[in-house]
């Protein structure tokens, strides 16, 4: 009997995602471990392994197809022997007459609805403390495009007939539900009805909700603002639309939702490289015969590594009514993408030699840009790096990529006036900001950080010690 391929689930908080290429076609056979699609989630492009042997009877999705929801049936794999032309598709369900996927039984309540008390006519519907949404957890590491679902909202004392992902966009974007008119089965809002919604018809600036936004606040957790409503471009002007990505459309999600709910605040320090760059030079002339050469980045892993090693209070992340203390460093580091950015992590990078990390640079970024990572590879870390000096920026103030609770800058090296000594000389001068979550970091630890930071990228040997 034939078995339904479904859409897997390869991060723990992939909802949905875009079927970019089948590596199989209809009637070839497959083994457990074959490579059968490459599926593009909302961090990288990921492969698609079969798991049981067979014949790919029916593709059920094409290539290209986006934002299917995990769990949609994408092929047929019939059992060997079995006859292919004699597999038929899947029967459609209630739960894929919407679109995309998202909806569930309309009757099936979310945890948050099961949660939350019964509507009463008289009152006004209470809204929960939303926090970081999906990083609300501790534990919680990237992923996940939108903030959970609240209880559902009611219309006249009854509740509404919405879907959660309908109900997650519209918290997201500010949008009255009871304003919207729903198209899914038994009237039911679903998610292309929120996306259609009109901008008047966001409710973030109506005036009864001030309290809620402040009771909110007080729990450690502001209320994030509704997306501003974008127009078409200027007609006159020649232009192109292009379809943002999934890694895209995630970082301005994640970026937007950082400057909107964390207090960010910032600090400057100029390092002389001077020590650190010859250095480098001699630790490569060691190196040559290994194939391994150091750059001058890995060399700042290492050093924001130690010191944030020696300065625990500032390796840390903010979560709501706790502060998460991390005993081990992992330094994300910002790697351009083609379409947006990626974190991945160099893990306990305090405690490694200078030659292992350059060595897992290499490695991460080349298969970050290559889409291969895998989740584990980008999604954690205690603090990020991001490194633009190979463009020649001077100094820049970096989004804290959150849950993190801090991001340093990295500017150019370039030569300039430096009193080394107590004598002015021309030296390789850095310009490094640090970027810190105030929620979690005070001003005295964040200097204290920057301080060590110093230190250690002007006395490099420090970090070998």
């Amino acid at each position: 009997m034939a078995t339904e391929l479904t859409m897997p689930a390869l991060s723990p908080t992939m909802e949905v995602g875009t079927l970019a290429k089948w590596l199989v076609k209809e009637g070839d056979t497959v083994e457990p471990g074959d490579l059968i699609a490459e599926i593009e989630t909302d961090k990288a492009t990921m492969e698609f392994e079969a798991v049981d042997p067979g014949t790919i009877a029916k593709i059920l999705v094409q290539e290209g197809t986006e934002e299917v929801a995990v769990g949609t049936p994408i092929a047929m794999l019939a059992e060997e022997g079995e006859d292919i032309s004699s597999v038929e598709a899947p029967a459609k369900s209630d739960k894929t007459e919407e679109p995309k996927g998202e909806a569930r039984e309309e009757d099936e309540p979310t945890k948050d609805e099961e949660k939350a008390p019964p509507p009463k006519a008289a009152s006004a519907p209470k809204e929960t403390d939303k926090g970081y949404g999906r990083d609300s957890a501790p534990a919680s590491r990237g992923g996940g495009d939108l903030p959970p679902a609240g209880p559902a909202p009611t219309a006249d004392g009854e509740r509404l007939n919405v879907t959660p992902l309908a109900r997650r966009i519209a918290d997201a974007r500010g949008i009255d539900l009871s304003s919207v008119k729903g198209s899914g089965p038994k009237g039911r809002i679903v998610k292309a009805d929120v996306e259609n919604a009109k901008a008047g018809e966001a409710k973030a600036a109506e005036a009864g909700k001030a309290a809620p936004a402040e009771k909110a606040a007080g729990k450690g957790a502001a209320p994030a603002a509704p997306a501003p409503a974008y127009t078409e471009a200027a007609a006159d002007a020649p232009h192109e639309t292009e379809k943002l990505s999934n890694v895209r459309k995630v970082t301005a999600r994640r970026l937007t939702e950082s400057k909107q709910t964390v207090p960010h605040f910032y600090l400057t320090v100029d390092c002389n490289l001077d020590a650190l760059l010859k250095l480098r030079s001699q630790l490569n002339a060691g190196l040559q015969d290994k194939g391994v050469k150091l750059s001058v980045n890995d060399l700042i892993v290492k050093a924001l590594a130690v010191a944030l090693d020696e300065v625990p209070n500032a390796n840390v992340q903010f979560a709501g009514d706790n502060l998460v203390k991390y005993s081990r460093v992992d330094v994300s580091v910002a790697v351009a993408l083609e379409g947006g950015l990626i974190t991945p992590i160099i893990r306990n990078a305090a405690e490694k030699r200078l030659s292992t990390i350059a060595e897992e640079m290499k490695d991460l970024a080349s298969r970050a840009r290559d889409g291969k990572l895998k989740p584990e590879e980008f999604q954690g870390g205690t603090a990020s790096l991001s490194n633009l000096g190979m463009y020649g920026i001077k100094q820049f103030e970096a989004v804290i990529n959150p849950p993190q609770g801090m991001i340093m800058a990295i500017g150019a090296g370039e030569k300039r006036p430096y009193v080394v000594d107590d004598a002015l000389q021309i030296a390789t001068v850095m310009s490094a900001t640090g970027s810190f979550d105030h929620r979690a970091i005070d001003g005295a630890t964040g200097a204290e950080l920057m301080a060590a930071f110093k230190r250690l990228v002007e006395n490099p040997m420090g970090m070998l010690a």
